[in-house]
């Protein structure tokens, strides 16, 4: 019955653990701390060179350098990029969730389409919205002289950070809404009837009873958004690098530590990483405590 020993059996287990437990730490955990470590040194990307520890030089230099106006614009986007995300992309994608629950004809066909810009890749979904919006003869430049306007998209300081937002919305809209057409699959469809019996009409039967009982994929889908909307950079390296207003911290971040025009500044990439860490758990924080709190009192 224990081939291999009653001992060997129960330590089973903990063995099969360890193989994760050490991927994690070798790729999660330990790059983490080495973050910490290097925010705190001067290194930089040039081969045998020697680093030292600096103190808090790097923060001081991230907020208070030459650049302090740009790097607080970053920062700022930072934070509007994941407000306006997090609040229409969830808004959309509860929208788009609740339409294609009401069994609609085709709504097989509408969940492949609204998930297909998820698997599509940042990459390709970039350079097919930058070549949508060529000021010179995309698509949209045609559709807009349509109605007898035009824009500069991605060229505009005014607008392009709008435009990014925008794809980043229609990106990632798909997976919301497949979080919260779980959620509204797994409502009882007795409470409707209850509802109905008591004569409560659409929005009542909503505000009422689908709102309150998807509250868990509420939370899932506003701590994924609000985390994906802060790191984000991709797309909007790939769309604008940067430039017409639409750095952002994450940005700053990828640039000082790799794409840098001259040296990588390990240490200062590290610092924002920081910066950006603390953005990320504090607005986690918080929104997983109102979140919690709220699915509690329904």
């Amino acid at each position: 019955m224990y081939p291999f020993g009653r001992g060997f059996s129960r330590h089973m287990p903990l063995a099969l653990l360890l193989l994760p437990l050490l991927l994690y730490l070798v790729f999660a955990f330990g790059p983490s701390m080495a973050t910490v470590f290097f925010s705190f040194t001067n290194a930089t990307g040039i081969p045998g060179t020697h680093w030292h520890f600096i103190g808090f030089d790097n923060y001081h230099k991230l907020l208070f350098s030459s650049d302090q106006a740009e790097r607080l614009r970053s920062i700022r986007n930072s934070l509007k990029f994941a407000f306006l995300v997090v609040l229409i992309q969830n808004a959309l994608g509860l929208l788009m969730a609740v339409l294609i629950n009401r069994k609609m004809k085709g709504d097989a066909f509408y969940r492949a389409t609204f998930f297909l810009p998820v698997v599509l890749g940042v990459t390709v979904t970039g350079l097919v919205w930058r070549m949508m919006l060529n000021p010179m003869s995309g698509p949209m430049t045609s559709l807009f002289k349509q109605f007898g306007t035009s824009s500069s998209f991605l060229s505009s300081y005014d607008a392009a950070f709008y435009w990014i937002i925008f794809v980043q919305i229609w990106m990632y809209m798909g997976y919301s809404m497949t979080i919260f057409l779980a959620g509204l699959q797994s409502i009882p469809k007795d409470l409707y009837d209850s509802g109905y019996i008591d004569g409560t009409n659409a929005w009542q039967s909503f505000r009422y009873i689908t709102f309150p009982m998807i509250a868990p994929s509420l939370t899932v889908n506003m701590l994924l958004s609000i985390i994906g909307a802060l790191q984000t950079f991709d797309i909007i390296y790939v769309l604008t690098n940067g430039g017409f207003n639409t750095r952002t911290l994450a940005l700053d971040v990828y640039r000082d530590a790799i794409a840098n025009n001259t040296t990588a500044d390990y240490g200062l990439a590290s610092a924002g990483a920081m910066v950006l860490f603390l953005f990320v758990f504090i607005f986690t924080i918080i929104f997983m405590y109102l979140l919690r709190r709220r699915e509690v009192d329904l």
